[in-house]
Order: C-alpha cells, then structure tokens, then sequence
C-alpha cells in the first residue's frame, strides 16, 4: 500500500506489526493521525473511550488478556497527561503498551504555546522508550523501536508525533545516508534456558525440604499443568498473589488461594511454617507475608534476572519461561513420600472453604458482601474472564471466588487503581467477544469512572458474540476499603465527608441504556439475580446492596492492627455498632457458630 502521509505511515506500521486495535480518543493533536485512522478502518478496531485514562487502562488489560501489545492513542496535552495513571498500571504490572501521542507543531515547541507540554519528560518516568518523530524520516525506526522494547521488555513505551509532522508525506525508506536507520519489523522473543548446573542445585534443594510452599504469580498463568505437577511431586501446597489468581484453579485441594493481606488463612499458616519455598513469576511485594527471614530455603524462577532475590534470599535463581523451566527441573525431583505436609495443608483448605462459607452466609445488613461472590462462584459459566477493581469487594474476590481450569482473572495489580475494572472488562471483552465477562466493581469506582464508560459498551456490545457482559456494583455508600484502613492501620474513625458516596440508580441507569438491570437488597435473591444476570441476552448491570460494616478481615490480625482498631471505637467512629456487631458474627462464624 502507497503511504501519503506520515500518519498513514504509522498505521501502516502498526498493521505490519500485527496490531489490529487501538484504545483512544480523538483531538486536534492528532488530527493527521485520525484522519489517516478513517483511511485505514477496515484494518483497526478503533474503540473510542470516554476518557484517555480508560484507553490506557484497556491497552494494559488487552496485553493481560491476550498476550499481545497493547496501544493507546490521545492527542496532545490534556489528552496525552490523562493516558499516565493507565500506562503507570501497565508498567507496574509488566504489561507491554505503547502509547502513541500527538503534540503541537514543531515550529511552536519552545513558544509557551497553547496546550504545549514537554511530553517527553512528562513521560521519562513511565516509558521506557520515549521518542518524537521531528522527520518522516525517523518515523519507521522509532515505530519499530517502541513496539519491540515495549514487547522485549513487557514495559510501556512512548512515541511522540507532533501535528504537522503527521501531515507531512511519508518517507517508508529513508535516503541512503549518514544518519538514517533502516530497520525491520518482527521480534524475536528472548528464551532464556537456566542452566544444569542451576537445575540440579535447585533440585536438590526442592528434594531436601520436608514443607515446601509454592507461590505462583502472573508469570505462571501459562504453566497450570507443569506447576500442578511439581506440588504434587513436592507434597507442596501452592499460594496465588492477586494477578497470579488464575493460575492454578481454585478447587484443588491442596491449593491455599491468595496471599497478602486479601489472603487466606491456610496462606499464611503454610507461608509460616515451611521450610522451602519455590517462588515462580512473582514480584509479590508484601515480605511480611512469607516466611520469615531464614526460615525457609528458596527457588526463584523468572523470566527477567532483574527480579529475583529481591523480595525474600534466594539460593537458586533459574532464569527463563515458568513452563519450560519446571519442564526441565521435573525429571530432577523426587517425589516425597511422606506426605504429611501436604495432608496438613489440604486439612488447613478444607477447613477454610467451610469457615469462609460460614462467614458468607452470617446475617447483615442488607446483605453480606461476601455472599455476593461466595453465591456467584459456582453459577460462573466456563471459560469466564473476571475483572476486578480497587476496594473492599477485592477481598472477597480474592477469598471466596473459586476460578476454574479455562478462566481468566485480573485486575489493576501493583497499582491497585480505582476505576480500572470496568475498562478492563471491556478490553477482556473486545479481545474475546465468545467469552462471558464480569466487572467487579464498588460504587465509589463506579461513579469515578466505571458510569461514564458504560456508554463505551452501549456504542460496541452488539458486534459480541457472546453477549454475557455483566457490571456488578457493590453499593454500601462507603469508599469501603479506605475507610477499614483508617480505623486498622492509622486507628482514626471514619471521616464521614471524605468517605461517604452518594446514592446512585445504577440498574436503573443501565435500563437506561438499554441493558438489564437488577438491584439485590434481599441474601436470599442473591443467587437468582446471578442466574438472570449470567444468562441474559445483553449487558446487565446488577447492583447488590450490602453492609459497610462487615470487616475484611485479614488472615492475621496483628497486636497492632487491633489496638487500632478498637482506638476507633473509643473516638466515635459513627459505624461503632454495626462494627462490632460485624465483627463478632465474622469471628463466631470462623468458630462454627452464627449469631443473628
């Protein structure tokens, strides 16, 4: 195809890399570059969002979702700054992005002129490549450049194209001349192998422990089989942190579900008490949350060196894919015969599934929140993608929500931004129009942005073969995750004008726009509601009404989180009654005991 224009060019590229959609919104920054977008159509599923933000936050969930590159678009100024906190959530999470963002003339950079801001040290901090196109020359080097570092890396990166340049005529193969670059599109993905050598130490290691723990993060999602594989060789129990969730399924016994302050009980007692652990694909943060330093001896598998060693010491270090990796360790490793550890880990999940269902069923007002997701776990269709976002309802996705093989699951992870779950189920659902999708979502999020971007599915869900696309909203009127924070970590009571979130008619609002809508204030409707919900023939937005006072517990309430807790009650907090109501029921029900 003959390019006319630089912005012709770039689509063009983009096309040769294998990119079919891009997340954004449109602006006079980059008019050449729309302009060549309409030129272009029947090759890219252009979605238009309603704010910059969610196309980032798309682009990093289409990356999570699919595996491949994600790209955003948004013109100059205003419209590139409101990409940040989507790219940040992409970086963190190790998504690869790249954001292509228009700025002003060339000959107006240095004047103060309207909307003119230094982009490039804007984005220095979240882009690991950042480059403007200042000649058509240079705009077949940099396109190719950001698409590979974004992919070799799985970071974002950034390209910078400033409004008359992309009206210039394109330049496909730069003169034959001093300076000029001529490069090529493709990546060949690096395959790092570990060593024998590190292989076998790191066998022996495993085959010495008598209480191994594995933890299995995001960098694991494609080993399910090779990682199942070694926890039963090893007698070994496996631990998710929250992007690693839909790793390994849910309903094996010897799985323990998520790790950290949203974890679970059996979590934390096997992290305390094991004497090797194997770590695979995982940055988890929160150190407090495995095994104490020296207890355990460790093996670390990552695809990047940069990662290993940096959260808990490490013995072995095995660099490469989860897959391949565990593939080339299993032939090393002895099967435990004593499997006394293993025993006692499955007893620790049995009994947890049995206390967590107690909790979920103890009275509230209206409604339990973890009913909600304890209910919704069995009716979830197969190969369901879950999306989940910021706040409390995130513990009780953690907790109570069983995944099963063929499901997908994630959320904004090292980030944790509010307002990304419903952006995330739409990339999930452009990506995977076959699948039913479900947002996760509290009501202070969705009034953040989650209402607005309910537009963006009623512009695009009829093209869905599957039309299951459902928005649950938790509405308790209460940034509810913030506020048990407060009276947990920092012992202050609940500062009511920051905290409280006003009434919304959220089902009614999705009648509004043509989809179902359901609103749930009665425990015994919750699983019915879900049925409908699940088997609807368009979007559903279905609301559930529930108690801010039911504690998130986490699996270990320190001496120090309780006194602050309790110094809460002791300065007014105004929930003080509904708190230790709900608190006694969720410790009664952990003890087999439910009070009404």
């Amino acid at each position: 195809m003959a390019t006319a224009t630089v912005g012709d060019f770039i689509l063009q590229r983009l096309s040769e890399w294998g990119i079919k959609r891009i997340f954004g919104y449109p602006g006079d920054g980059i008019n050449g570059l729309m302009g060549a977008m309409g030129r272009a159509a029947e090759r890219f599923d252009y979605v238009r969002v309603r704010h910059e933000e969610m196309a980032a936050f798309m682009a990093g969930a289409h990356a999570k979702y699919t595996g491949e590159i994600g790209v955003c678009m948004a013109t100059s100024g205003p419209g590139a700054l409101h990409l940040l906190a989507g790219l940040y959530d992409a970086k963190m999470d190790h998504m690869p992005v790249v954001a292509i963002v228009g700025q002003q003339a060339v000959s107006a950079l240095g004047s103060d002129f309207q909307q003119e801001v230094n982009l490039a040290a804007v984005f220095e901090d979240v882009s690991d490549y950042t480059q403007s196109i200042a000649t058509p020359a240079q705009a077949r080097h940099v396109i190719d450049r950001a698409l590979r570092i974004a992919a070799a890396e799985r970071t974002v990166t950034c390209v910078i194209v400033p409004n008359d340049v992309q009206l210039m005529d394109a330049v496909p193969s730069p003169p034959r001349a001093h300076g000029n670059n001529y490069s090529s599109v493709g990546y060949a993905p690096d395959h790092p192998v570990p060593s024998a050598e590190a292989l076998q130490h790191a066998a022996e290691l495993l085959n010495s422990g008598e209480k191994v723990a594995v933890l299995a993060g995001a960098g694991a999602l494609g080993a399910t089989d090779e990682v199942i594989e070694v926890c039963e060789l090893l007698g070994a129990g496996v631990a998710k942190p929250l992007l690693g969730k839909a790793a390994v399924p849910d309903d094996l016994p010897f799985v323990t579900g998520s790790i950290g302050l949203l974890g679970t009980e059996p979590s934390y007692w096997m992290m305390n008490r094991c004497d090797t652990l194997l770590m695979i694909g995982t940055t988890f943060p929160y150190a407090e949350f495995l095994p104490k330093d020296g207890q355990a001896r460790a093996v670390q598998i990552d695809l990047s060196p940069r990662n290993v060693g940096m959260r808990y010491p490490t013995e072995v270090n095995l660099i490469g894919d989860a897959a391949e990796t565990l593939r080339r360790l299993m032939p090393l490793l002895k099967r435990k015969q004593d499997r006394g550890w293993r025993e006692s880990v499955e007893k620790r999940v049995a009994t947890w599934w049995k206390d967590s269902e107690a909790r979920a069923m103890a009275s509230a007002d209206p409604i339990n929140p973890q009913r909600v997701f304890w209910e919704l776990s069995p009716l979830l269709p197969d190969r369901a993608i879950l999306c989940g976002d910021c706040g409390s309802h995130t513990n009780w996705y953690a907790r109570d929500v069983k995944l099963r093989r063929g499901m997908m699951g994630s959320l904004s992870g090292k980030l944790a931004s509010m307002g990304s779950g419903v952006p995330y189920a739409i990339a999930a659902k452009m990506a995977h129009p076959d699948r039913p999708v479900i947002a996760m979502v509290g009501d202070g999020a969705m009034q953040m942005n989650g209402n607005a971007e309910l537009l963006t599915v009623k512009q695009y869900w009829k093209r869905w073969q599957d039309p299951r696309f459902v928005v649950m909203v938790m509405v308790n009127h209460d940034l509810n995750q913030v506020t048990w924070e407060q009276r947990a970590l920092a012992g202050d009571p609940k500062f009511e004008t920051a905290q409280d979130v006003i009434d919304f008619p959220y089902s009614r609002y999705g009648e509004m726009l043509g989809f179902h809508g359901i609103r749930v204030d009665k425990p015994d409707d919750i699983a019915g509601a879900w049925q409908r919900a699940l088997s609807a023939d368009r979007p559903v937005v279905i609301e559930f009404i529930t108690d801010p006072d039911v504690p998130p517990l986490p699996p270990h309430i320190t001496w120090e989180q309780a006194k602050a807790l309790m110094g809460t009650l002791t300065k007014g907090d105004p929930d003080e009654g509904g708190i230790i109501k709900q608190s006694a029921k969720q410790l009664l029900a952990s003890l087999g005991t439910t009070v009404d």
